[in-house]
């Protein structure tokens, strides 16, 4: 069994430190309860958020601040975090970028998100990632990662799949506008991959667009086992049964069945 702890969080526009700050309290504080996650995670871009004209100034280097502040908090409460995202600046460009360190503060895994979010004019500010996802291991479990508009790309997804991954870990700040879509292809994910979908988003309101939250944790076959209101600062927490992956693949063999050269 595995059990994770969601931060569904509202960012604090543009002040890296500031958020650093209430995670850094939020983590002790969850770490200081009786039933101590091995895994938490936090939402996409919760350094900065999403003001994206300043990230010029305001992103993070590679191995930066916020790099060592992450390592440190997992060694320090040995617990594994999935990073969420952060802005990170490499040269001219700026990647939309995912970290996940293991109990003893080592990097065990980088993510660029790969699709940006016209809707929220992502591709004037960013740089797309060029590296295919991947899965990572934590306490021998097989782990894979995508950030909010790559939810829409199922054959992302699906390649996760087909390496191995037992829980699909989604990092977001997914509008309210389109929450209905955050909660059937979260579903869909699940479901069709027989895997389970952890997601965490963001809450609250930044220049017009309000952030969905309804942060999940979805079992292989499509159930919800917890869920995070629309609008509220919570942690999510759930306890999962990896053994649970094993037993829908083999009752629903649906790799077996694929017959990709005819797709």
């Amino acid at each position: 069994m595995l059990r994770i702890s969601c931060i569904q969080m509202e960012v604090i526009p543009a002040n890296p430190q500031a958020n650093r700050e209430r995670v850094e309290k939020w983590v002790v504080d969850e770490l200081n309860k009786n039933e101590k996650p091995d895994i938490l995670v936090l939402p996409e871009m919760w350094t900065t958020g999403y003001r994206l004209e300043a990230l010029k100034e305001i992103a993070d280097t590679p191995n930066g601040v916020t790099y060592q502040f992450l390592s440190r908090l997992a060694k320090s409460y040995g617990v594994h975090i999935i990073g969420g995202s952060i802005a990170v600046k490499e040269g001219s460009d700026i990647y939309n970028r995912s970290l996940v360190f293991n109990r003893e503060g080592e990097l065990v895994y980088q993510y660029d998100k790969v699709h940006l979010v016209p809707m929220l004019n992502e591709p004037a500010y960013l740089s797309a990632g060029q590296k295919k996802g991947q899965v990572f291991t934590l306490d021998g479990n097989k782990m894979g990662l995508i950030i909010c508009y790559d939810l829409r790309f199922p054959e992302l997804s699906r390649s996760l799949a087909l390496q191995g991954v037992q829980v699909l870990f989604i990092v977001a700040q997914w509008p309210e506008v389109r929450f209905k879509h955050w909660n059937i292809l979260q579903q869909s994910r699940a479901i069709e991959n027989q895997h389970y979908v952890v997601s965490c988003n963001g809450i609250g309101e930044d220049q017009g667009t309000i952030f969905a939250g309804r942060s999940k944790v979805i079992d292989p076959w499509g159930n919800i086992l917890v869920e995070g209101t629309a609008n509220k600062e919570q942690t999510l927490s759930s306890q999962i049964d990896l053994e649970k992956v094993v037993k829908i693949r083999n009752d629903v063999p649906v790799f077996e069945s694929r017959v990709p050269h005819l797709y």
